[in-house]
């Protein structure tokens, strides 16, 4: 006979159970792990019961509006009587003049992990453990409320971690997700008995055990949760992917995610309403290309889903982009590995930390249950070197380094980086030599690549090819031949006796190294590219580790025209042109907004798109404030924060509590198109917070204005930057300069999202004081424009909650146009002026690979509470 628990003697208590199905209260021992569940309950009023297994029983609190996922709200959990294990299973209807009568629905499973000993917690009153559900992930903590005199229950706060399982959109947990994960029934088919078994209900009159065994019946009989056949949702629309810079090593640190490289082709599959489609990196639909791939996909369990990987040649020793290429000819097995989620059942997840995004697509693959058409992509974090060396060892191509908590963005931006075990490229096939041996079509490939609009011969390729290839490529090239070479020049050995082809095919090919001459080494033939257009064939060449710098991709972003950037006197007549940028439509294209040099709407639009690389990482994902200047900055021009009514969806908002207790909708961007979107709602001018839409209490950076008065020298404020530099290096703190496109210098310190805002500005507060104490000739930290006479305002005040700073690479909205530029410390030393770069510049320095700020976005510092007393601040 099983013993009845001590602590389940109330709920006992509390129900008849030959009225009630709910199962009876008695201890037993669980499974392996400890069991976590949410039973959202329809009683008196709507609830979410929130169990955590400890010592043979369920610990269990009403979470009055269910839980949130957002660190700011705590959610009131109402201590409730201890529930027998057997609980866990329960879903169905308590009846009406029963204790708790209503439906229950069995909302979220999984299991849950202590951080600190739970006795001690629940004696304390702080209980503090992360969550491994299927909704519900990530740490969290309960706290007891002081109670008030007499009143007898135990009032618990449910309050979310502030982690990578975050989300400023606490509710959207709930109206997501309203279907049961052991049915897939909502609350009304559950109450109404539709797509119930007996199985599904405890029955007063089994023992337990029966009741649990048959909810395990039930669990395997029930209608599926929304999946394999019930791929319903709208389907993504294409996302062109994120892409790797080369760099000539693995990057250091936990701050990575190391990747093996496959050896394959890129595509980006959706899935959703009417099927599964296979992308390429470029758009084009695959799909009937990757049967495998696509019978793998159908069976995933989701409404909805982009999901961005690499399909390879099925093996068990690696891929090989050869074996791909036959694999396809011949109808062989292929195989997915799917690397990141881009969105899942209408939910963008591109915003999201990679760490985050590939939790869920982990989850999400394992469904499947073990397919070989389809697979997770595993990564080894950290220990970057020595995950390199061992792929190469192992005959890989190379690994792909991600940064851990970066968001998924279009293009290359620096946060991911390819490293590789050999030097391979794509080429472009422009001639070959002919063969002097009876059955070989040719002797060599003549390859190039693009090169400042120039085809550019890159050498000769003689190795790779088996009959069959070689068969293949002499028909693609009856087609293409032509009379004379496309290539810039050839030497005249090479040109000797050549064939010429039109510059089509692109090929991907293996070789040593790179002559002195620019001409490869040992090439070997791997394949040819399907997947690329020949004209954007570039040649990559390594960057340090240490470099962030990316340099534009002709192929995928548009920069403004040379012509539009010239100096002209010519008065120009505005049109109603339109303009396309990203797909964001832009009207009024031509509009003139500066002179010398000239630039119109659409060119700033482009500015924008290019130098999103840059300015993103920096920039996105802050609540921004926008100078609008509809009729150009010449007109009215006027600033918001708060998003309105028809802002594009490219445009994002966020609901921010203000100082009043109002909540309003702060707008943000979080990529390239958000900042063309603006630019067409007539946005010169981007000002940022100091902090992100998810922390938005934690300081990513300090922000230091040096603001002159009009009789002070920039020789003066430049000195002064130097100086406050070397201040804060004394202290313990990096910093970065940017000139601000008007009269000052801004010194920005990043920061590790750690400080609270009382911290930031007590200290930015106290140094400006300190300094302008100590050199009162030469600064000031008031905002006294009478006592500015001759001296530097060092403007502290942009570091608090809700102050904005100009963000890096905006235009101003002045004279000519100014950007607001980041640059080295060497490099401001021979500046004449704070306004001195203009959008030519920029788009030039972004050409050279310049990059002053790349380091700065590794740098791992906050303010601690010996550097606040050093800096004069109370801690």
């Amino acid at each position: 006979m099983v013993q009845q628990h001590h602590s389940l003697i109330e709920y006992n208590r509390k129900r008849d159970f030959t009225k009630t199905s709910e199962p009876k209260g008695a201890a037993r021992r669980s499974k392996p792990g400890k069991l976590f569940l949410i039973q959202k309950h329809d009683a008196t009023r709507l609830h979410y019961d929130f169990r955590l297994e400890w010592k043979g029983v369920l610990k269990s609190w009403a979470v009055t509006r269910g839980p949130s996922i957002n660190p700011q709200d705590k959610r009131l959990a109402v201590r409730t009587e201890d529930h027998p294990l057997a609980y866990g299973d329960f879903e169905g209807t308590i009846p009406e003049d029963q204790y708790g009568g209503g439906t229950v629905m069995l909302w979220d499973t999984g299991w849950w992990e202590p951080d600190n000993d739970p006795d001690e917690g629940l004696k304390e009153g702080k209980l503090k453990f992360h969550i491994h559900g299927q909704r519900l992930r990530g740490g969290w903590t309960l706290v007891r409320m002081k109670s008030r005199e007499g009143e007898k229950r135990e009032n618990w706060l449910l309050i979310k971690e502030d982690d990578e399982d975050a989300d400023p959109d606490g509710e959207s947990l709930l109206t997501e997700n309203t279907t049961s994960v052991k049915t897939g029934r909502s609350m009304e088919e559950i109450a109404s008995g539709r797509g119930e078994t007996k199985a599904h209900i405890w029955q007063s009159n089994k023992s337990t055990a029966e009741n649990v065994k048959a909810g395990a019946v039930a669990t395997e009989n029930a209608p599926p949760r929304p999946s394999a056949k019930m791929q319903t949702g709208t389907k993504p629309a294409f996302q062109r992917p994120q892409l790797a810079t080369l760099v000539s090593g693995a990057p250091a640190g936990e701050d990575w995610l190391n990747e093996v490289k496959f050896d394959g082709y890129r595509l980006m599959v959706a899935i959703g309403k009417g099927g599964v489609t296979c992308f390429t990196r470029t758009g084009l639909d695959w799909t009937e290309k990757f049967p495998d791939i696509v019978e793998g996909f159908s069976k995933l369990d989701c409404k909805s889903a982009l999901i961005d990987g690499e399909a390879v040649a099925a093996s068990e020793t690696g891929s090989k982009f050869s074996a791909l290429q036959k694999a396809l000819k011949s109808g062989g097995e292929t195989r997915f590995y799917a690397f990141d989620l881009l969105h899942l059942d209408g939910k963008d997840l591109r915003g999201k930390p990679l760490t985050a995004r590939k939790r869920v697509l982990k989850t999400l693959i394992e469904t499947l249950g073990g397919s070989r058409s389809v697979q997770y992509s595993e990564h080894v974090q950290g220990n970057g070197e020595k995950v390199f060396q061992a792929m190469c060892r192992a005959g890989q191509e190379g690994i792909i380094a991600k940064r851990a908590d970066a968001p998924y963005r279009e293009g290359r931006v620096g946060s991911w980086l390819k490293i590789k075990c050999t030097k391979r490229q794509e080429f472009v096939i422009g001639g070959y030599s002919p063969s002097d041996k009876r059955g070989r079509a040719f002797a060599s490939l003549l390859v190039g690549a693009y090169q400042g609009g120039k085809f550019v011969y890159q050498g000769r390729v003689g190795t790779g090819f088996d009959e069959d290839m070689m068969a293949d490529l002499a028909s693609c090239f009856a087609k293409l031949k032509i009379d004379k070479p496309a290539f810039d020049a050839v030497p005249r050995e090479i040109a000797r006796g050549a064939v010429w082809l039109k510059p089509k095919l692109v090929a991907e090919i293996d070789f040593t190294e790179f002559t002195d001459d620019g001409h490869i080494r040992h090439g070997a033939f791997e394949g040819l590219r399907e997947d690329k257009e020949a004209t954007a064939v570039t040649l990559e060449s390594e960057k340090p580790v240490s470099t962030k710098s990316v340099r534009k991709n002709a192929a995928e972003r548009e920069a403004p025209s040379t012509a539009s950037t010239s100096k002209t006197t010519t008065k120009r007549k505005e049109t109603d042109a339109e303009g396309d940028v990203l797909g964001i439509r832009i009207s009024h294209a031509d509009r003139l907004l500066f002179s010398d040099p000239d630039i119109t709407k659409i060119d700033l639009a482009r500015y924008y798109g290019v130098v999103a690389d840059r300015m993103l990482p920096f920039a996105a994902r802050h609540p921004a404030s926008i100078l609008r200047c509809p009729q150009g900055p010449d007109h009215q021009c006027f600033y918001q924060k708060h998003a309105g009514d028809g802002f594009p969806d490219e445009i994002h908002q966020v609901p921010i509590e203000e100082s009043d207790g109002d909540v309003a909708n702060y707008l943000y961007v979080d990529d390239a198109k958000g900042l063309v979107a603006a630019v067409q709602m007539g946005t010169i001018e981007f000002h940022i917070w100091g902090s992100t839409i998810d922390r938005l209490d934690a300081a990513d950076r300090l922000v230091f204005d040096l603001d002159p008065d009009p009789s002070v020298t920039f020789e003066t404020v430049k000195t002064a930057a130097v100086a406050l530099r070397e201040t804060l290096e004394d202290i313990g703190l990096k910093s970065v300069a940017m000139v601000s496109g008007g009269k000052g210098i801004h010194i920005i310190v990043p920061l590790s999202r750690k400080a609270a805002w009382e911290d930031a500005k007590a200290f930015a507060k106290a140094l400006s004081v300190r300094i302008a104490d100590q050199d009162p000739d030469h600064y000031i930290a008031t905002m006294s424009k009478a006592k500015r006479k001759g001296r530097i305002f060092i403007d502290w005040l942009r570091n608090e909650r809700g102050a904005t700073a100009v963000a890096p690479y905006s235009i101003r909205a002045r004279k000519s146009g100014p950007v607001a530029t980041p640059v080295t410390w060497e490099e401001l030393t021979g500046l004449d002026a704070a306004n001195s770069f203009h959008i030519p510049d920029i788009l030039g320095r972004i050409d050279n690979g310049n990059d002053p700020w790349a380091e700065a976005r590794d740098w791992k510092q906050s303010i601690t509470k010996a550097m606040l007393k050093a800096a004069g601040a109370e801690s």
